[in-house]
């Protein structure tokens, strides 16, 4: 039935937000048609609050280690609010060079979807290659009935 999620952010800098994306956040895209840029984003989950009003929605990114995600936006100098600790996870806000902001927390819950798997470097599989594997069974052909 649903097979993706598509998410709009609304930027006073569209092309430095994109860019952003892009280049700061290693997000994948493609362009879909007149320099529309659509990025692809991990594995995702929606979770739905109660509130006093319907049409208010928000946008975090989850990450594995938010120590590290803080580390790594202060060496690229994206402001990013101080870490709060909350029931649910670790929060920080970066700030987009359009002026919006996008949180970003570390789960202290189970997430619904699994994070993509990391990325294997060359060597790793390499060596990973070499190693002996169990042969496998070949496949039972079916019979035409005939």
């Amino acid at each position: 039935m649903i097979d993706g999620a598509h998410v709009v952010v609304y930027s006073k800098d569209a092309d430095a937000d994109r860019a952003f994306l892009r280049d700061v956040l290693g997000l994948s895209g493609i362009d879909v048609g007149g320099g529309w840029l659509t990025f692809a984003l991990p594995p995702t989950e929606v979770a739905v609050h109660p509130f006093e009003r319907n049409d208010q929605h928000e946008l975090f990114f989850l990450c594995a280690d938010i120590k590290t995600f803080l580390a790594a936006m202060k060496k690229r100098g994206v402001a990013c609010t101080p870490m709060q600790t909350e029931r649910w996870g670790y929060l920080t806000q970066m700030t987009l060079p359009g002026g919006g902001k996008i949180g970003v927390y570390e789960p202290r819950h189970e997430r619904a979807s699994k994070p993509a798997p990391r990325r294997v470097s060359a060597a790793t599989s390499a060596a990973r290659s070499r190693t002996r594997r169990p042969a496998s069974r070949p496949a039972r052909r079916r019979s035409s009935g005939s």
